[in-house]
């Protein structure tokens, strides 16, 4: 169905920045050339695009997927990866699995687009070799594209950030984060060091008190009193985690009372709350914070950074294509149709786009699902925009929200007819691992989920990292 057939010559490509300019061979993929039906391409790998895929008549389309990652990542369960709780695998599936499941063709291209020429509809991607500096690139073309290239840490420009903190978006962002714990507890446990080294060492603060960092938290303190416990001892009580949001209270966006709640279960776990505090600078020692005027520094051996998240790089670039309608900085502005304004053919969806709907999986999800049944309408009515024009514009129906908070407990805010029911400790644990195992997106992710927690139960966790 798909050819790519080589340009005529060699094209001058830009090497990554501080190496050499290279010569790399360019190749043109005229993909809407080779069948009546029209190509979408699809960028991202992420909830919205993914439920695209699930739920897409892929016979109306050519369907090509574009990104720097080949699977699909379940995020709630992400922080629980950083302290073995759940295994990296159990919570990846492979995008060409989760298609060809369903008996649906796609084309995958792992790469990251980098430029687009509207007037031509054709994309650029680049893929940089694996241990080479070296860059291949592609181009294609498209006759609908979806934008869900979703978000990235946002640092909001403070000082030393980006050097000395780790962060938490991908899995390559847990290992680092297993990888950073295991190394302190070691140098703690290793030759003569003064009581304040061992405690800068053994400090783990987490930046932001949202749900990532919440549920990092939670896990910190898991990982501390169940295994810690017992393979070191002699530093066990001396690991002490702190959460640092600059907000006057954690989870802003759930119920006060279930903020209250989180609260009264971090100082019951000797979690350390710093609320309405501002980080203004990270060193490789200590941060330099700021609360009610007053300045300090707080020594740490491991920094998690989940204070917020922006638009990916793409969302920006083809925003200056259309400066005068792209004027936010946030991401792509898009309407109640999910098409970004300014722009034809194209829609953009999840944490890459600002609309009147807050960045959450849930919220992608379902924006994909809407898009899916329009796209079907579209093929079905031989490309009449009409036939997305008159459904009912995409509009959010929240499913409720969860947060594992630690200690096997976890709050949980849900819908119920027409108020929103708050339910926190144990029994909203047993819901929050019932809703993980129910959204995982495979039966096989959800078995070896379930496998992983089964393992922690009867033999603890395992912090072994390469």
């Amino acid at each position: 169905m798909f050819k790519a057939a080589p340009a005529t010559g060699l094209r001058m490509l830009r090497a990554p920045s501080g190496t050499a300019r290279i010569n790399a061979p360019m190749f043109k993929f005229h993909a809407h050339t080779l069948a009546p039906k029209k190509t979408l391409v699809l960028l991202g790998t992420g909830w919205g695009t993914t439920t695209i895929l699930k739920n897409l008549d892929t016979k109306h389309y050519n369907v090509v997927v574009v990104s720097p990652r080949n699977y699909f990542l379940f995020t709630p369960l992400l922080p629980s990866c950083t302290v073995g709780t759940t295994e990296s695998r159990s919570i990846m599936e492979p995008i060409r699995h989760i298609v060809g499941r369903r008996g649906k063709d796609m084309r995958f291209y792992e790469a990251e687009c980098t430029d687009i020429d509207m007037s031509r509809k054709e994309l650029l991607l680049t893929r940089t070799l694996e241990g080479a500096d070296t860059q291949s690139t592609l181009r294609i073309n498209y006759d609908h594209l979806v934008v869900g290239v979703g978000g990235t840490y946002n640092t909001f420009g403070t000082p030393g950030v980006e050097k000395h903190a780790c962060f938490l978006k991908e899995m390559n962002d847990a290992s680092k984060i297993r990888r950073r714990l295991k190394d302190a507890i070691e140098k703690a446990s290793f030759g003569e060091l003064t009581s304040e080294e061992r405690d800068r060492l053994l400090h783990v603060v987490v930046v932001g008190g949202g749900p990532t960092g919440v549920e990092f938290a939670g896990e910190v303190h898991d990982l501390v009193t169940e295994d810690l416990a017992k393979w070191v001892p002699h530093l066990s009580d001396k690991i002490k985690i702190t959460l640092i949001e600059a907000l006057p209270r954690i989870l802003p966006a759930f119920d006060e009372r279930l903020a209250q709640y989180t609260q009264m279960t971090f100082a019951k776990n000797g979690i350390q709350l710093r609320t309405s505090t501002r980080v203004k600078e990270v060193t490789d020692r200590v941060l330099k914070v700021e609360s009610g005027g007053a300045e300090a520094e707080i020594p740490y051996g491991t920094i998690v950074w989940a204070a917020g998240i922006r638009a990916r790089q793409f969302a920006h670039t083809l925003r200056a294509k259309v400066p005068e309608v792209q004027t936010s900085a946030r991401g792509l502005i898009i309407d109640d149709f999910l098409r970004v304004q300014g722009t034809s053919d194209i829609w953009a969806l999840g944490d890459c786009t600002v609309s009147k709907n807050a960045p959450l999986a849930q919220v992608a999800s379902q924006q994909g699902k809407w898009l899916a049944r329009a796209l079907n309408d579209l093929a079905a009515s031989e490309g009449a925009f009409s036939a997305i024009e008159t459904r009912k514009p995409f509009t959010y129906a929240s499913n409720g929200s969860l947060a594992y908070i630690g200690g096997e407990r976890a709050v949980a805010e849900l819908p119920w007819f027409n108020r929103q029911i708050a339910l926190g400790g144990p029994f909203a644990s047993v819901f929050w691992k019932a809703y993980c195992l129910w959204e995982l997106s495979s039966v096989r992710s959800s078995l070896s989920v379930a496998t992983d927690w089964a393992k922690r139960s009867l033999f603890g966790r395992t912090m072994s990292v390469d």
